[in-house]
């Protein structure tokens, strides 16, 4: 692809940006770092003084020094909502909801901004962004532009700005729409319900092109529009990638990054583990959980019911950067996606860093997830659904058993190259020239 006589300048629109911590910042950041080789120039548009649940400063630099970011003031309800409940704030922010014991001032908090604020707490962006970015985009002479959601309030402002300056529109779906898992755990009236699919459907057939992360998702909206749709799935960096070979833990850890949430309990999982520990000699003294990111006090009570809680380590929110490390000197990676038909769509963006380090994954989800499909083609590792109990069992006895006469865990995966940045981002540039 030569565009050498040409060069592309872009507005990527995002509500997620550095300082903001966790898997919604890492797409665009990214691709925003490899465009370039393909004569795209991002400019990019975020919000000034954004409520993120989660801060990672590290990630700062990683922007790419001669990228120019535009900001634009944000009021948020999280903001005042945060002043008025401020643990409860935080956790709807960051998902995590306990599944049953929902104390009243968390479903005020969830009816509020499931009914008066739709599709999601950022609508009061949108216009102030309009507004700004008309002038913004005839003074620039910007042509294309880059909508990225969730937030799906941001597709709001990408269709906005098609209609009344005529730019060229990409709207880029980290996740689905209406067919997230948590929309219909949502207490939303039937006109909100209502209202959510009609946005859907006309950013879906607005947009001039459509990205998606995942074939699943690719279906799911090729039932509301034919516009056309792209998967370009999310990746891992190679240049963030350790430089000199780390040394395997000495233990059997097995470690999970990222949230987990009441909705993702692995109940089978650790009733297996519990299992082993009684059944084979010497696994209590080689086992070791590593848990990192934010954990639901239901899944706390399970470890404790089983009996694991000794050997947990529980390391709380931690960097990009040492959360590689971790992936890299650790003997099994955990990946738990919930258990519901919904989430069958979702590659989490963590998995294609699982793959890069070669260590083995056991991932748990849904039958027939994409996961499931990704781990098959590359041989990565192994994907149950959460109640096979004996498969769960007898892969943890497995990976223990080649631990045992191997010293170290390690995964001959074939064709993970494709899912570098570098290659999705070139998939994704050959996207926007052609637009």
């Amino acid at each position: 692809m030569s565009h050498k006589s040409m060069q592309k300048k872009i507005l990527l629109i995002t509500y997620y940006w550095p300082p903001a911590g966790g898997p919604g910042v890492q797409r665009w950041l990214k691709f925003v770092s490899y465009l370039p080789e393909y004569d795209i120039h991002p400019v990019v548009y975020v919000p000034d003084g954004a409520a993120y649940p989660i801060k990672d400063m590290e990630l700062i630099k990683q922007i790419p020094e001669n990228i120019e970011v535009i900001r634009q003031p944000i009021k948020e309800p999280a903001q005042w909502s945060k002043k008025l409940f401020s643990k409860k704030t935080q956790q709807l922010q960051s998902g995590v909801l306990p599944s049953k014991r929902r104390s009243w001032v968390t479903q005020m908090l969830l009816y509020i901004r499931a009914n008066f604020f739709i599709p999601d707490a950022r609508v009061t962006w949108v216009k102030p962004s309009v507004r700004y970015l008309k002038q913004y985009c005839t003074e620039h002479t910007i042509e294309t532009i880059i909508t990225t959601g969730p937030p799906h309030s941001i597709h709001l402002i990408g269709k906005q700005l098609q209609k009344e300056i005529g730019v060229k529109w990409l709207a880029d779906f980290r996740d689905p729409w209406t067919t997230i898992h948590y929309f219909e755990q949502m207490p939303l009236s039937s006109y909100s319900k209502k209202k959510h699919y009609q946005l859907e459907k006309q950013v879906l057939n607005s947009a001039d092109k459509i990205t998606v992360t995942s074939r699943p998702t690719k279906e799911l909206f090729r039932k509301i529009t034919q516009k056309p749709i792209e998967v370009i799935t999310n990746g891992y960096d190679e240049k963030l990638l350790p430089k000199n070979k780390l040394q395997l833990d000495v233990q059997f850890t097995i470690s999970h990054i990222g949230s987990l949430l009441s909705d993702r309990n692995p109940i089978q999982l650790w009733k297996a583990i519990a299992d082993l520990l009684k059944r084979v000699p010497n696994f209590k003294n080689d086992l070791k959980i590593n848990l990192a990111g934010i954990i639901s006090d239901e899944v706390l009570e399970s470890i404790q019911y089983f009996g694991l809680i000794e050997y947990i380590e529980n390391h709380g929110y931690i960097s990009h950067s040492k959360a590689i490390d971790l992936q890299h000197t650790s003997q099994v990676l955990l990946l738990l996606e919930m258990d519901k038909q919904s989430t069958r769509v979702i590659l989490p963006g963590k998995l294609f860093e699982y793959m890069a380090s070669k260590r083995p994954i056991l991932a748990l989800g849904p039958k027939e997830g994409a996961i499931a499909e990704l781990l098959q083609e590359t041989n990565a590792g192994k994907y149950y659904t959460y109640s096979q109990y004996e498969a769960i069992t007898n892969c943890l006895y497995a990976y223990y058993q080649k631990y045992i006469s191997e010293k170290g865990l390690y995964v001959n995966s074939k064709g993970i190259e494709a899912y570098s940045r570098s290659a999705v981002s070139k998939k994704m540039a050959k996207v926007i020239w052609d637009l």
